[in-house]
């Protein structure tokens, strides 16, 4: 039986784990057994921490129309209960934008919908 030599294909193998662990400190990014874990870990957090970004977004967009909605004297629930009876459809990414950098047009939409 003719035995096989895997020297290409173990070394490229493991030369992509540590190239994915440059920049680990210690032995982690030297040693291959350590390294695997480490990158291994990293992914599974780099997986979870893309789909939390979208709730820390979420969460940021409502903090900034709650702050703009209170300065014109109205809860952030109250504004959103009204904008949903009123059916003026806006996004929460686009309100806090337009809370940001366009305060009157923001200031006209809380007026509308408070009416």
């Amino acid at each position: 039986m003719v035995r096989v030599k895997r020297g290409n294909v173990a070394r490229n193998r493991r030369k992509k784990i540590l190239k994915f662990a440059k920049g680990y400190r210690g032995g982690l990014s030297k040693l291959y057994r350590q390294a695997h874990q480490a990158v291994l870990q990293a992914m599974r957090h780099m997986y979870v921490d893309r789909k939390d970004k979208k709730g820390d977004f979420r969460a940021l967009w409502i903090t900034r129309i709650n702050a703009a909605v209170t300065a014109e004297g109205v809860s952030y629930s109250k504004f959103i209960g009204h904008l949903k009876t009123k059916n003026i459809i806006v996004n929460r990414k686009m309100l806090s934008e337009l809370a940001v950098s366009n305060p009157d047009t923001f200031r006209n939409i809380v007026e509308l919908a408070s009416k």
